[in-house]
This record gives C-alpha cells, sequence and structure tokens, in this order.
C-alpha cells in the first residue's frame, strides 16, 4: 500500500495521492484515482473534485503551528 499524503494547496484544493479511497456520505465508492483534487471553496461544479472555480475567488492559506520554544 502507498502511503497516502493531502496536501492543503495555497488558495485552492486539497491534492491527494496515494492508495486512498473516497466515499460519500450515503457509502457510494466513488471511482478510483491514483491521485485528485477535492474541492474546499464549495464553488466547484463537479464536487467533490475541484474544477478550479475557486480561482480569483477564493483565499486560504493554511500553515502549520511551530511549537514556541
Amino acid at each position: 500500500m502507498t502511503k497516502v499524503q493531502i496536501k492543503v494547496n495555497d488558495n485552492g484544493s486539497f491534492r491527494v495521492t496515494g492508495d486512498v479511497e473516497l466515499i460519500d456520505g450515503a457509502g457510494n465508492v466513488f471511482e478510483p484515482k491514483p491521485a485528485f483534487s477535492l474541492c474546499r471553496c464549495g464553488l466547484s461544479a463537479k464536487m467533490p473534485y475541484c474544477d478550479a472555480s475557486h480561482k480569483g475567488k477564493f483565499e486560504s492559506v493554511v500553515r502549520v503551528e511551530q511549537p514556541a520554544e
């Protein structure tokens, strides 16, 4: 099994790579893909996948908080 990685893209999607199963709220499995981007702005016409509708309309930059020394 390959390691799963989820990257939070600045002002954009969640990029998912690795051996992962994507399931909807009713338990239905989406067609497997080796890599895909998930929408996090809510504007995509291809939910839950990103279709780049966020460009210029969504801002979010997430960083890991570094522990205080």
